[in-house]
Order: C-alpha cells, then structure tokens, then sequence
C-alpha cells in the first residue's frame, strides 16, 4: 500500500505556509541552551518573520521563510546544535516532564531522554517513523500522560530519591503494558517497540492510529516483556493533574526556576534574545511556557523586572496562560478568519477565557492541546462553532 507523504515539517524538509516556509526545529525535552535561542532569535530575524514561536510538543518553529534562505536558515541551526542528521531530524520528538530533577526527583529521566535521542539517530529504521510519532518521560506527575504520546516511560513511586533502581514502565498509546524496567534500560525498550510498530503498521503515522488487531498485537508482546516485578502506572500513581507552571518557583536546591508565558508562544526576536540574555538553561513546555532555570534569587527579581515590560506574563491568573488559537488568517491559508487578532480583541476587552479555550479558523482545529474548548471562527467569526 503507498503511504501518504509525511508533511510534517522540519528544519531540512519545511512547510510552505501562506506566509512563507515553516521550519520545526525538535528539542530533546524542550531544552534549550541561552546562546541557542539567542541564535533561533537572531536567525528568526534576519531569515523569517521575526519571532520563535513555542509549539505544543515542547519544540520551537520559525516562520515567514523565504524560498532562498531555507538552506541559510538550516545552517544556522546546525552550527548552534539545533539541528544535525536530515534523515533522523523530524522523528527527535521526545518530551519530558519539564519540572524533573528541580523540583521534586525524576533527574535520571533526562540522561535517559538523551539516550533515546543517541538510539533514534543511530538507527536507520528510525528514520522511517512520522514526524508525528513521539516518545515521552514522565516523571509520575501525568503531565507527559496528559498529551498521550506514542510511548512513554513512566517513573514509578515517585517519593521515592533517584538512583539506579529506579523504575519506569511502559504506556503505550496510553494504555499501561504492565512492563516495569530500570528506567536506564527503557531507552532501548522505548526504540525496540518503535522498530515493531514499523513492522505491523501499514499507512498508519501512530500507534493509536493501528487497527485494533494490530494495537493489541503491541500490547500483547509488551506484557509478555515484563520481567521485572513492581507497581505499574496504572495502581502505582502518576498524578494526572498540575497547575501551570508559571510564576516564582523554588528549586529543590534552594535556586529559582521562573515560568512565563507569552501570547500564542509567540516570542519576538527581542523578547528572545533577552531571555537568552539571562544565561539561564531553558526549557520549553507542553503548554507553551518558557522556564528559565537554576537562578539566585536576586537574580530572579532582576530576571521579572526587565522581562515583564517586554510582555513576558509571570502570573498564573493570566487568561493568557489558559488562552491560545491556531495561526489563522492570513498565515494560513484554510483558515476562515484572523483567530489571534480576535482572541486578542476578546482578550483585551475584558472577555471571559472559559478554562482552557482554543480558538481556530477551520475545523481541522490545528494546536489543540487536551482538553481545551475548542471555538472554531470561519467565515462568520460572531457565530462561532463551540465544542
């Protein structure tokens, strides 16, 4: 059966939006270094439409790229270590809980994450995975759980400190498989049950999309690999539920770690740079926040004082942190209306942001996170589809 090209973009194989080329650059748990966004600032500038935009997979996107500067563009990220293997560069899509390691444990996941990025590059059977395909680490509190990532490495009792008997389990297409390991050993599980599902699929680009048969074939095989007795994810806890993480917040060592959102996660080249200004490991979230990490305090206050005047929102009551929209009109052209002007407009004018709402321009109903209600604005944007 011929399968339909995978669209998803990259840095090397782009989208040509309405508004130029869309380049998708994968962080490997959302992490980025200060002098790496201060590049992705100063490349959005000069080669796109001047900001970085923050993606609901914890990775950042360019756009407004002309046809002549993709490969520019592409070098650039390659030089900052944003970017490397052409073949293997969309399928780096893993997520961890972005918290892990400062404030409650879960530090081992992020070696772990690293050397899952190490299996995927090395193999070249990896590289026929989708760019829609992804892999997770959750450290027990649900927040990977929550976006139901293709495989996800759970840490069990989370109570408990790190160290080399720490275990993990294995959900797939979010249904728990009763297979508890060392979470140093769920790397190569993580990539070995990728390789299956490369041998059962046909035309499918994600576990949950197999046919039952098939699906279950997975969890069958990955039951029967559980050979090492313990809690599972399903009796043992992760905690499905957390707020947003913005705002001033303690680090296990005593340091801060500050969380800020900006509208749409959209970062201007200037507010970009700034961040990096700060020399401060980052992290980018699920939900679209930036972290800034590992700080004095004094200098945390000073972080807040120049940021805040250049749109950087650090209250959690902000309708921005539960608010966002598709691109809309007129970076894109099937949607039926300017989606972010008018959450802007309905923003500003003081309207209520029912929870988490999501506003799009075409029921394709693009960037929805879970969860969210949805209000699609087409070509009537005062009688909007709401659901």
């Amino acid at each position: 059966m011929s399968r339909p090209a995978d669209r998803c973009p990259g840095v090397f194989a782009t989208h040509r939006a309405a508004d130029g080329h869309l380049a998708r650059i994968r962080l490997s748990g959302g992490r980025l270094s200060p002098d790496q966004l201060t590049t992705l600032a100063l490349a959005a500038q000069d080669l796109g439409d001047g900001a970085v935009e923050l993606t609901g997979r914890a990775n950042v996107q360019v756009r407004g790229i002309d046809d002549d500067d993709v490969s520019a563009f592409a070098e650039r990220l390659i030089e900052a270590g944003l970017a490397g293997d052409p073949a293997h560069d969309r399928i780096r899509n893993i997520v961890v809980s972005p918290l892990a390691g400062r404030c409650g444990g879960g530090a081992q996941l992020w070696p772990a994450a690293d050397r899952l990025g190490e299996l995927l590059t090395a193999s070249a059977r990896a590289g026929d995975l989708s760019g829609r395909f992804w892999f997770g680490f959750d450290d027990g509190r649900g927040d990977v759980l929550a976006h139901h990532p293709d495989i996800v490495a759970v840490r069990l009792a989370p109570e408990e400190p790190d160290g080399p008997d720490t275990l993990a389990e294995l959900i797939v297409a979010g249904t728990p498989t009763g297979q508890v390991l060392a979470l140093g050993d769920a790397p190569q599980a993580m990539i070995d049950l990728a390789h299956r599902f490369l041998d059962v699929r046909t035309d499918e680009w994600r576990i949950a999309d197999l046919p039952g048969s098939a699906r279950d074939l997975l969890h069958r095989e990955q039951r029967g690999a559980a050979v090492t007795p313990g809690p599972t994810a399903e009796t043992g806890s992760p905690r499905t539920e957390h707020g947003p993480r913005v705002g001033w917040f303690t680090q296990d060592d005593g340091r801060v770690l500050l969380g800020a959102v900006v509208p749409f996660g959209r970062l201007s080249s200037r507010q970009a740079q700034f961040a990096g200004a700060v020399g401060a490991p980052l992290i980018v979230t699920t939900e679209k926040e930036l972290l800034i990490t590992d700080l004095t305090e004094s200098v945390a206050e000073t972080v807040v004082r120049v940021l805040a005047p250049l749109g950087f929102i650090f209250d959690a009551t902000s309708p921005w942190v539960r608010a966002g929209a598709c691109t809309g009109s007129p970076g894109c052209a099937r949607s039926g209306a300017d989606v972010r002007a008018l959450l802007t407009e309905h923003i500003d004018g003081g309207g209520l942001i029912d929870g988490r709402e999501h506003w799009v321009g075409c029921d394709r109903r693009c960037g929805t996170p879970p969860g969210a209600r949805v209000r699609v604005l087409g070509a009537d944007p005062k009688r909007p589809t709401v659901g």
